[in-house]
């Protein structure tokens, strides 16, 4: 059973940054595609960022100039740098790592889920 380990997240003021950090319990399932989904209050889960393996990223319009997704293949590891964070930003934020290359569909492997809230 594969387990993803999130850190970071937190209560932080608008401006502010906050990194998130997720690393797969084993590196012998390649993970070719990694990324956080993040789930507001009310509203529907959404893809943030995604990296592949190969380095192809792709960022939700909403955060494109503000988060940096980045990951370690060797690890199985994949950060998210959230800076210049707005209030909208707020919601739980889960790690994802599937087989797959491909963003379709709800599958893979998830995190527990880390609280980001952004607020003064």
């Amino acid at each position: 059973q594969v387990q993803l380990v999130e850190s970071g997240g937190g209560l932080v003021q608008p401006g502010g940054s906050l990194r998130l950090s997720c690393a797969a319990s084993t590196n012998r399932i390649t993970m070719n595609a990694m990324g956080w989904y993040r789930q507001a209050p009310g509203k529907q889960r959404e893809l943030v960022a995604g990296i592949t393996r190969s380095g192809r990223i792709n960022y939700v319009d909403s955060v494109k100039g503000r988060f940096t997704i980045s990951r370690d293949n060797a690890k199985n590891a994949v950060d998210l740098q959230m800076n210049s964070l707005k209030p909208e930003d707020t919601a739980v934020y889960y790690c994802n790592a599937r087989t797959s290359e491909s963003w379709n569909g709800d599958n893979g492997y998830w995190g527990q889920g880390t609280q980001v809230t952004v607020s003064s």
